[in-house]
């Protein structure tokens, strides 16, 4: 593959190394005499990290680098002060195509390697806004601070750091002031159990394993078996080569052997992630007459055509699937909604609860193709291509609609056959059509906890 290790759990990362070594060498000749700028300035200097010369040459490296590979290079500003921008992050926003582009990012590569192999600190929770208005913790990590400390999905919440969840209201939706992701850093949470019994819990932040899979069971519908599986990330397992998740190829064999004939799964809160592992299990949802047809078609810059390349289904196991249901919401992006995609036109694809995020690009991280960048320890990760499905659908922007539309249960625990989005899914498996739709209709959320992220942390919305 060509990649080191720690790139090869990076999103939509091309598969031909001897391409991208060839392609990472032919840069726009716009950008030939910045980049010659760059390295004469670079070469007069025996420090390479002094800080006289660091800001101006990431800066450049930051604008060579998008001109290259950015998806949307075209749209980029002809002419940029370089030096009119304080921070390289208001350069990044300068140069991206605002119309569409609410990804592309910089990070550094220890960080982006952590986040996409589970490895987070903080509290380890996520929490939403119940149709009610009140808040609920809606996943919790197990072995995250507060999963040790017994927190569960379904819990309200009722104060922060003793003050009303009304008080953090902001005119986008709300600010709970809960500090950075650094271990140590402790805040205090009033909780009103399932019981009606109310529990004040101080938590401190720390680093932990986050799991992917966040409940797995079988349900009996009409005397066949039915999984389901709460998958809330694409991460990869770290040191896994080729990339892949040892907990989607655990709970995928344990379902195998119960003998399933339906499969829920349940993307609601999933923001994305590692597209091998997307690939990973898909191919072993797929039906075996599938096997070797297109999963997906990807698309470069007018730069990079020769790194477009189709993607083939690998059928894996024995799951003998004809139908899917995937329960979403407008959390539910970029991986999830590549897998919802590239199955459509293979199976009965179900969408049960909201309309998704719509996130039809991906990225990789390329501060291995810019020394300048890699030498200080800058990675940037800017949108680089499209995909289509077989039927060549590609620009949901808007995200996919549902079959069904259904509220978030959040004050139910994973599993819960009354839970609305997994009943409406359960009632369609043993009736062969949904429940009869509510007078009210759900409401559109007006505040989602993936909208309080930015660039890497948007992948992986925690707290």
């Amino acid at each position: 593959m060509g990649f080191k290790s720690k790139k090869r759990f990076a999103p939509f990362i091309p598969k031909d190394a001897t391409i991208m070594k060839k392609a990472a060498l032919s840069f726009m000749s716009r950008f030939f005499l910045l980049s010659m700028l760059v390295m004469s300035v670079t070469a007069c200097q025996d420090d390479l990290d002094d800080p006289r010369f660091t800001d101006s040459i990431v800066k450049a490296g930051i604008y060579a680098s998008m001109g290259e590979w950015y998806f949307w290079n075209d749209k980029m500003p002809a002419k940029v002060e370089l030096d009119a921008y304080t921070t390289y992050e208001d350069l990044l926003e300068a140069l991206k195509y605002q119309e569409l582009d609410r990804w592309s990012y910089l990070t550094t590569p220890d960080a982006f390697d952590k986040a996409f192999t589970g490895q987070n600190i903080g509290h380890g929770f996520g929490w939403g806004l119940a149709e009610d208005g009140n808040l609920y913790l809606t996943f919790v990590y197990d072995d995250a601070p507060a999963g040790k400390d017994g927190w569960k999905r379904g819990w309200k919440i009722t104060r922060v750091n003793g003050k009303p969840i009304d008080d953090y209201k902001t005119n986008t939706g709300y600010n709970f002031q809960l500090g950075p992701a650094e271990s140590g850093i402790s805040n205090t949470f009033t909780f009103e159990l399932p019981d009606g019994t109310t529990s004040t819990r101080t938590n401190s932040k720390a680093a932990y394993q986050a799991n992917s899979i966040l409940h797995q069971s079988t349900i009996a519908v009409n005397g066949k078996k039915t999984g389901y599986l709460v998958y809330n990330s694409f991460k990869a397992t770290a040191g896994l080569k080729p990339t892949q998740s040892t907990e989607v190829e655990e709970a995928l064999n344990k379902l195998e052997e119960e003998g399933i004939s339906e499969l829920v799964i349940d993307l609601r809160y999933n923001g994305g992630g590692s597209v091998r592992v997307a690939e990973q299990l898909m191919n072993r949802i797929i039906p075996g007459v599938a096997d070797g047809s297109i999963m997906y078609t990807d698309q470069h810059n007018h730069n990079k055509r020769e790194m477009n390349e189709h993607v083939y289904f690998k059928k894996k196991g024995n799951l003998s699937l004809n139908r899917i249901f995937f329960i979403t919401s407008e959390g539910s992006a970029s991986a999830s909604e590549l897998t919802i995609n590239c199955l459509t036109p293979y199976m009965d694809v179900k969408l049960v609860g909201q309309k998704t995020y719509g996130k039809p690009v991906g990225a990789f991280p390329i501060s291995d193709f810019n020394k300048h960048l890699k030498e200080r320890n800058v990675e940037l990760v800017p949108i680089t291509f499209s995909t289509a499905n077989a039927d060549g659908t590609a620009s949901y922007f808007d995200g996919f609609p549902v079959d069904y539309e259904a509220i978030d249960g959040i004050s139910y625990d994973w599993g819960d056959p009354a839970e609305p989005r997994l009943a409406a899914a359960l009632h369609y498996i043993e009736t062969g059509s949904f429940p009869a739709l509510s007078r009210k209709k759900p409401l559109p959320p007006s505040w989602l906890m993936i909208d309080d992220f930015e660039g890497l942390e948007k992948e992986f919305p925690v707290y």
